[in-house]
């Protein structure tokens, strides 16, 4: 880094300041960085400036420049704008610390007190359903013969939507996708995806199916952790759920069609007060 030289320093009040924040470049106005005078911000920019400069010429602060972004945002519009299901709460915290910031310092508290409040009262609601359909494919017989066969396949789907995504989040944790030598994931987690929403695909191989089949056809089974055991069923996935959501503090609300059967059910309610 070299020094900016004192007698060149001088920006006009309104005009534009270029900053290099951990190596992400910003342009915005003293009357910016200044709004809050008592911040760590307005005492670098309205007593003596920085000496610490790129190769260009901006400003540099050796901080995340990435979380600068809402730092910015906020000293402009005086609100905290996050796009929906933001994860680093925490780190914007410390930058805000850092920055010296206390009406950001406030809102990013009051955001984490709504957070737990959202994760304290919840809803979660289960949808499963289950087609059956024939598959046909061939099976080779010999080195000119194939023969066409034909099986059952039971093909499963569910939607999960919580309130409280943190829960969706876990419980993705919990579920994978495809044999044991390659299970993944087995849906993205709600951020990736809708942050309140989270949809499951999944079919068992019947054991008419070889496996080359199977796989030719895009099929994946559907495993729980710990262990990874199959789920086969539809009652096996709500006994999943059902036990991670009341090992979570929640509650049976509703159950359809049949309350009195609740693993053989296409719908379910769950609360938490």
């Amino acid at each position: 880094m070299r020094d900016l030289d004192p007698d060149k320093r001088g920006v006009p009040f309104g005009g534009p300041v270029t900053l290099n924040v951990g190596g992400k470049q910003y342009s915005t106005t003293l009357e910016t960085l200044t709004r809050f005078p008592d911040s760590m911000l307005g005492a670098m920019f309205r007593g003596p400036w920085p000496s610490q400069t790129d190769a260009s010429g901006a400003f540099f602060i050796d901080r995340d420049g990435k979380v600068f972004r809402h730092v910015l945002n906020f000293l402009r519009f005086d609100r905290l704008d996050l796009p929906e299901g933001y994860r680093e709460l925490a780190l914007l915290e410390r930058e805000a610390d850092f920055y010296q910031i206390r009406p950001l310092l406030e809102e990013i508290r009051l955001r984490r007190e709504e957070e737990r409040a959202a994760a304290s009262n919840a809803i979660l609601h289960l949808d499963v359903e289950c087609q059956q359909r024939l598959l046909h494919f061939t099976l080779r017989k010999g080195s000119q013969r194939y023969d066409l066969s034909t099986c059952q396949l039971r093909a499963f789907s569910a939607n999960l939507f919580c309130t409280d995504s943190g829960f969706l989040r876990l419980m993705g944790d919990r579920l994978l996708s495809g044999a044991p030598e390659d299970a993944a994931p087995a849906a993205p987690h709600p951020e990736e995806a809708r942050d309140h929403h989270l949809r499951l695909e999944w079919a068992p191989r019947p054991a008419g199916l070889p496996s080359a089949e199977y796989l030719k056809q895009k099929l994946r089974p559907l495993r729980a952790l710990p262990g990874g055991h199959e789920l086969t069923c539809a009652g096996d996935f709500i006994e999943e759920v059902l036990k991670f959501a009341l090992s979570q503090g929640f509650r049976i609300d509703a159950i359809f069609p049949d309350p009195e059967d609740i693993l053989n059910s296409r719908s379910l309610r769950f609360v938490r007060h």
